[in-house]
């Protein structure tokens, strides 16, 4: 990236940061707290049962790539060929690593083995998930902060899919020590190329900043069946940029919190491939050990 864009993107960040402030300042919203672990009313809900005082540690897969050194740039796989990296049978030579390939694009991949876990099990917890902090603390309580959604359709029928697919989830969370305020718009896996047969699913969002009108990179998590349950591949590509709309309300929300707004964020590094690779380890795998039983009372 040159130091033109570099420029640029804080310029904006700054831009937006600004802007966002004084209609944080004029809204002044009551509901918008950003807060470790849960609170007295986050255990006053029906399934506080499912509550961890502490996130689960990764698989030992993840451990160990996070143990080592990062993946050589020659053996990571290109942004155009995540279709086929996400195929539905099949392997990549490196499944579990982190790294930053020889243009700059910062990537990062996690493998995640489930028992009992499903597809669609995955697929109603993106759309179950989005509407609370409380909910989405369920998926790392260590690290997740804050969550709401830009429409929340848990009170329409609709198949669990749709709940969450062209719908944006804004979330605080840590990735390592560092504070994320971002924006995770979901697409459409099928329109981007993807196969996704009846028993998978593959969960594709473009990470936008929460502050910043800038596009960081892509997401994909495939989950599909294996004896005894399920696999995630996860898949993380950014300094892929772009750009987006803020929405002027959860922009204001996001300053409110208390903005993280370090134009540093907007140039995810090595480290940071390398504590998202753990991050996804450790959430996917937390998750996954109580999730059939989330699932069947809450979901099925």
């Amino acid at each position: 990236m040159t130091r033109r864009r570099v420029l640029t993107l804080s310029a904006a960040a700054l831009g937006a940061f600004t802007a966002a402030a004084a209609v944080a300042d004029a809204q002044a919203p009551t509901d918008d707290a950003r807060y470790p672990g849960y609170s007295a009313q986050d255990r006053a809900q029906p399934y506080a049962h499912y509550m961890a005082d502490r996130t689960a540690p990764p698989q030992a897969v993840v451990t160990d790539a996070y143990a080592g050194p990062p993946t050589p740039p020659d053996r990571i796989p290109p942004f155009s060929a995540l279709t086929t990296d996400l195929a539905p049978a099949g392997y990549s030579p490196v499944e579990t690593g982190y790294g930053q390939t020889a243009d700059g694009i910062v990537w990062a991949a996690a493998r995640t083995e489930m028992p009992r876990v499903t597809a669609a099990m995955w697929d109603w917890w993106f759309g179950w998930h989005l509407v609370e902090s409380a909910r989405y603390k369920l998926w790392h309580p260590d690290a997740h902060m804050y969550a709401e959604v830009a429409a929340d359709r848990l009170g329409t029928p609709l198949p669990d899919r749709a709940r969450y697919l062209d719908n944006i989830s804004y979330v605080d969370e840590y990735i390592g020590p560092r504070l994320q305020q971002l924006a995770i718009a979901f697409h459409d896996p099928v329109a981007h190329g993807f196969t996704v047969p009846a028993d998978h699913t593959i969960v594709f969002g473009r990470v936008g900043s929460g502050i910043a009108p800038v596009d960081l990179g892509w997401l994909a998590h495939q989950v599909r069946p294996v004896p005894g349950g399920a696999e995630m591949r996860s898949r993380f590509h950014l300094r892929l940029y772009g750009a987006h709309t803020p929405d002027p309300l959860h922009t204001a929300r996001a300053v409110a919190r208390g903005a993280a707004a370090d134009p540093g964020d907007l140039l995810p590094d090595l480290g940071l491939a390398r504590d998202l690779m753990l991050h996804c380890g450790q959430e996917m795998n937390h998750l996954s050990r109580f999730l059939p039983e989330l699932y069947h009372e809450f979901g099925a």
